[in-house]
């Protein structure tokens, strides 16, 4: 016969019950603070060992589902998920997809301009006073000439996130942590020379003013202004390596 059939593969017995498990938790049939069955009794129920049951758990922590507390009132609990949480595997997982090559450079640059005009509408709107506050502390630390590449890309990071604080939009807010934190690295690697380093904190400088005067419209100028020129130096970096 002329058939191929692939290799089976099977799934651990400790993955399918951290699956289960995980399963009950997200469709809400387990709640937040809610405590698990015993080690013996998760083994009797999926009817496995005691270690399998352990390996099982061990992977609902990682993924920070279940926290275990020892004593007479301990036990394995549900954690209640926080946002910051989640959105940092949603960043490793988009990180990796970047550096695989698996994203376009006119994709990136698209998403970048639809959600970061967005945010600085919002952020025009509902910034506070800390969040002006942190742009402006980043704001110094980039006007510093010694400043190493690497440290100016942090820096800028956490100047796009106070703007995604700033719309007060809890969705949004989770989306941008990962969408800044993998993509805006990339942008701004291209900010190593003196020269690109200082007209990106010029249009820092007039992106602040806009959000402190909450100038909608000044702020998304300038904001397109500024994902345009990286793109556009990207493009001739590309074209540099060919």
């Amino acid at each position: 016969m002329g058939i191929d059939f692939e290799p089976l593969s099977t799934v651990s017995l400790s993955r399918q019950i951290a699956d289960k498990i995980r399963e009950a938790i997200l469709s809400g049939s387990l709640q937040a603070d809610d405590r698990l069955p015993t080690e013996e009794e998760l083994a009797a129920k999926f009817d496995v060992s005691r270690p399998t049951i352990r390996e099982a758990l061990k992977r609902l922590a990682a993924q920070n589902l279940v926290r275990s507390r020892r004593g007479p009132t301990g036990g394995t609990f549900v954690n209640r998920p926080k946002p910051s949480d989640l959105s940092e595997g949603l960043t490793s997982a988009m990180t990796l997809l970047v550096g695989m090559g698996e994203f376009e450079l006119d994709e990136i640059n698209l998403a970048r301009w639809e959600l970061e005009t967005l945010c600085c509408r919002l952020a025009a709107q509902n910034r506070q006073q800390e969040h002006l506050e942190q742009m402006t502390m980043e704001l110094k630390l980039q006007q510093q000439d010694d400043l190493t590449p690497e440290e100016f890309c942090a820096s800028d990071v956490r100047f796009h996130r106070a703007i995604a604080d700033g719309t007060q939009n809890g969705v949004l807010r989770f989306v941008m942590f990962a969408v800044i934190e993998a993509l805006q690295p990339i942008a701004n690697m291209i900010a190593f020379r003196f020269r690109e380093r200082e007209l990106i904190v010029d249009q820092h400088e007039r992106l602040l003013q806009a959000l402190n005067d909450r100038d909608e419209a000044l702020a998304v100028s300038v904001i397109q202004e500024q994902i345009d020129y990286l793109h556009q130096q990207q493009l001739k970096a590309q074209a540099n390596r060919r």
